[in-house]
Order: C-alpha cells, then sequence, then structure tokens
C-alpha cells in the first residue's frame, strides 16, 4: 500500500490524530496522573521522617568523638611539648567556660598565645561537662611527660557521652 492510499483510508484520521501533539487527550500514557504524584510525594516523606532522627544521632556521635579524638590529641602534645622542652607544661579545663588551655604550648593560629580550645566552636559543638585530675582540673605535665595525676574528662554532644580517661602511671589518654 502506498502513502497517498494510506490517506485515503478510513483509518488515515486515526492515524493521524494519534501523533497530534496539540490533542488534549487525558489518557496519555506519557503524563503522571495526580494520585501518583502524591504516592511519590507520601514515600519522600515517609523515608525522611526515617532518616532524619538517624541523622541527627549520627551527627551528635560524630561531634563527640571528634572532640573527645581532639581532647586526648591536646593531651598527647602537652606531653610530648613536656618531653621535649623538659619544662613542665599545664592542661587546665575551665567547665564553666566550656574551654581548656594548654599552658607553654603556643597557638598555631596565634602566635604568642597559648594553645586552647572553646568545645561548643565548629565543628566541635561539644559541652564540657567534666575534669576532674586528683581533685581539680588541672593536669600538669613534668620534664619527663608524666602527669602529676590521673583523671577523667567528661564532654557530651547532643546527648552523647565520651570520657578520656588519663592514666597516671604512663601519661596516656584514651576515650572511653
Amino acid at each position: 500500500m502506498n502513502t497517498t492510499a494510506r490517506l485515503n483510508s478510513p483509518h488515515a484520521a486515526l492515524l493521524c490524530n494519534r501523533h497530534d501533539n496539540n490533542d488534549h487527550n487525558n489518557n496519555d500514557p506519557r503524563a503522571f496522573s495526580l494520585l501518583e504524584l502524591v504516592l511519590i510525594i507520601a514515600i519522600i516523606a515517609i523515608v525522611a521522617a526515617i532518616a532524619a532522627p538517624r541523622y541527627g544521632n549520627s551527627l551528635a556521635r560524630y561531634h563527640a568523638e571528634v572532640t573527645a579524638r581532639r581532647v586526648v590529641a591536646d593531651l598527647g602534645l602537652a606531653q610530648a611539648m613536656a618531653r621535649t622542652t623538659t619544662s613542665a607544661v599545664t592542661v587546665t579545663f575551665e567547665v564553666s567556660n566550656n574551654r581548656y588551655e594548654l599552658q607553654g604550648v603556643a597557638d598555631a593560629d596565634n602566635p604568642g598565645q597559648d594553645a586552647s580550645l572553646t568545645l561548643s566552636d565548629p565543628p566541635y559543638r561539644a559541652q564540657l561537662v567534666a575534669a576532674v585530675f586528683g581533685g581539680d582540673a588541672v593536669v600538669i605535665f613534668d620534664g619527663y611527660g608524666m602527669p602529676d595525676s590521673g583523671g577523667s574528662v567528661d564532654i557530651t554532644a547532643g546527648g552523647v557521652t565520651k570520657t578520656i580517661q588519663l592514666d597516671p602511671d604512663t601519661g596516656r589518654a584514651v576515650v572511653q
């Protein structure tokens, strides 16, 4: 059958209208119905409702873990600086100000000042709950890197608490 015969056939109008883009056919299989869109939005909302609390909890664990590791690293730095300089280095925890200071260790960002860290600042966003070293919130590493006492530091972030223990015999700090 040639093209002219096809156009003159009784079904030619149906063939031509089938591909006419100006036809407002409500049964077009290429479109989504309102019901399908509402179902997709509902599924996305359910998945988001499940994922949001888990994301918040993991973020709190992350902040607590990162802060605890930073405290351990700074206690190790204070111990190493005491050994290197063969002079005492003092770490003072100020629970009320949510910070601690390494006296005798220069701040990398502010030369001429002692290194310090405020735990509520980004990226830590944590709270210093307690610091106890032999009855006070101060630990002093002597010229050999040995602490004057053992103790612990408690930090919390978003309901997650981490405890850092300082061994009195070795001066080694670990996260519990």
